[in-house]
């Protein structure tokens, strides 16, 4: 694995039609760092993290990676540096779980090479990382959800990236797994922006955090000063109390059922019912 990686998002700016999915965000995440973005539903995580794995082209601002535009570098060097996994990463590969695996080998071969015995041994090491080395001979598109999260970034960690970008990772996994693939970004070199709906695994596993809101950024900063209940209260619309973890030091939100931090908008009137 190469070194890990500097990016920068500078006042980036993403537009559908007349909506803006994304408003001039402006971002770092160092090398070694675990960054995160978190946010509503809608808030422009998914489409921020697109503009960084090359799917989304910004209508203004840019994204560096170690300084150099990441839209101008040829395809496969930006592979051999950036991985991705993204929300429902494909289901059709009508391949085994170690060919899947294997495939993130393909940025550091040349056209018709073959996997050598270092590629097979990083493919077993990616599948073991993620508990999934029994699933090595299964088809993948016969596995449950959760089983295809893991393979997907047991992919990911096979294409040595420096620069790991990781759209809700841990969707469809148990506990065990969610805290497994988590702790596992946390103990790679390699640089890593996740967006995450869980906040309480967000104030654990990141070093920063990111709080988008209507495609901006509504705070920024390490979990334990921007996770606040008036924060939470702005952006989620919800009640919290956040305490500090006695045992991990980490903010702690726990919601108030039932309590909302402001009230549901007003249901029109019909005539004539």
């Amino acid at each position: 694995m190469s070194d890990a990686t500097d990016l920068s998002i500078e006042g980036v700016t993403l537009t559908a039609g007349a909506r803006h999915l994304v408003r001039d965000v402006s971002l770092t995440a160092r090398p070694g760092e675990v960054v995160g973005l978190v946010g509503p539903n809608g808030s422009g995580k998914s489409s921020l993290l697109r503009t960084v794995y090359r799917v989304l082209r910004p209508d203004a601002g840019r994204v560096r990676v170690d300084g150099t535009d990441a839209w101008t570098l040829p395809v496969r060097r930006l592979a051999r540096s950036v991985a991705a996994v993204v929300q429902d990463g494909g289901t059709d590969f009508d391949l085994t779980v170690r060919e899947v695996v294997a495939m993130g080998r393909t940025p550091h071969k040349r056209l018709l090479d073959g996997d050598t015995a270092e590629d097979a041994a990083l493919v077993d090491r990616a599948l073991e990382s993620v508990d999934a080395a029994t699933l090595a001979d299964r088809p993948f598109d016969r596995l449950s959800g959760g089983e295809r999260q893991r393979v997907l970034i047991a992919r990911a960690l096979a294409q040595q990236p420096s620069l790991l970008v990781l759209d809700e990772p841990t969707n469809h996994l148990d506990v065990r797994h969610q805290l497994e693939v988590l702790g596992l970004l946390r103990q790679s070199p390699a640089t890593v922006l996740v967006a995450l709906h869980d906040l309480n695994l967000a104030a654990y596993y990141c070093d920063r955090l990111y709080v988008l809101r209507d495609g901006a950024v509504a705070a920024s900063g390490p979990p334990g000063e921007v996770l606040t209940a008036e924060l939470l209260a702005d952006v989620y619309g919800v009640a919290a109390e956040v305490a500090v973890h006695p045992r991990t030091g980490a903010p702690q939100v726990s919601f108030l059922p039932g309590a909302a931090a402001r009230p549901a908008p007003a249901v029109p009137s019909h005539s004539g019912s």
